[in-house]
């Protein structure tokens, strides 16, 4: 099992940046490939980016990437997203997850997730 928590949304004008953090814990942290996701009310639940287990292989979706970054500290149990140049549509509540492969994490299959943060950008 392995549980996560999610700290670091709030509310932020268009431009400007924020950075969410996701705290692991219960498993062995560094076996799992890590990720964010997001939903919107009324849509579907989308990826966002993913980090492999050993931080060698990421991905971002094309909606966010060169706005994104992942990171993970395997040491610290905490995988991190910095989001900048936010905008109103980036607007959701982020969902850090836990996968066995990021392969699957890219087919929007979470094995572990945490209960989410509220991202609000306002133009």
């Amino acid at each position: 099992q392995v549980q996560l928590v999610e700290s670091g949304g709030g509310l932020v004008q268009a431009g400007g940046s924020l950075g969410l953090s996701c705290a692991a814990s219960g498993r062995t942290f560094a076996s799992y490939a890590m990720g964010w996701f997001r939903q919107a009310p009324g849509k579907e639940r989308e990826i966002v980016t993913g980090i492999s287990w050993s931080g060698a292989v990421i991905y971002y979706a094309d909606s966010v990437k060169g706005r994104f970054t992942i990171s993970r500290d395997n040491a610290k149990n905490t995988v991190y997203l910095q989001m900048n140049s936010l905008k109103p549509e980036d607007t959701a509540v982020y969902y850090c997850a836990a996968s066995v492969s990021l392969s699957r994490m890219r087919s929007s299959f979470g094995d572990y997730w945490g209960q989410g943060t509220q991202v609000t950008v306002s133009s």
